[in-house]
C-alpha cells in the first residue's frame, strides 16, 4: 500500500502546483482579491497534504507501523476535503461549504499526528 500512497500524495501535488498556476493565470482577473486568497489557501493545503501522503508512504516502506495507512487515509481525505471546499468557496460555491471545511482540517491534523506518533512508536 505504501506505494500507492507515494502515488496519491504525488497526484495530489501535481494537483496543487495546476490549481496554483490556474489561480495566478486565469482566475486573478476574475476573483476578487478575498476570493483569490481563498484559492491560494486551497491550492497549498493540497500540497501539504500531498507531500504528508508521499512522506507517510516513504515511512511505511522503511518502518513498521499499523497507523500508517490510516495516517495516510486521514491526510487525503483531509486535503481533498479542505482544499476542495475552500476553492468551491472562492469560485462562489454555496456558503455552507464553509461548514464542512473544519471537518478536513481536522482530518488533516489527525492524520499528521497519527503519521508522527506511528513513526514514533512503530509496530
Amino acid at each position: 500500500m505504501a506505494f500507492t500512497w507515494i502515488a496519491l500524495g504525488a497526484f495530489c501535488c501535481a494537483a496543487s502546483v495546476a490549481a496554483g498556476a490556474f489561480g495566478a493565470h486565469s482566475l486573478k482577473a476574475r476573483l476578487d482579491p478575498a476570493e483569490l486568497a481563498l484559492w491560494e489557501t486551497a491550492a497549498r493545503y493540497l500540497m501539504y497534504a500531498g507531500l504528508g501522503v508521499v512522506a507517510t508512504g516513504v515511512t511505511a516502506l522503511r518502518v513498521p507501523g499499523r497507523g500508517f495507512d490510516a495516517a495516510a487515509s486521514l491526510l487525503l481525505a483531509g486535503g481533498l476535503v479542505f482544499s476542495g471546499t475552500v476553492a468551491a468557496l472562492a469560485l462562489g460555491g454555496p456558503r455552507w461549504l464553509g461548514a464542512v471545511t473544519p471537518l478536513g482540517g481536522l482530518a488533516l491534523i489527525l492524520g499528521f499526528l497519527l503519521f508522527g506518533f506511528t513513526a514514533w512508536r512503530p509496530g
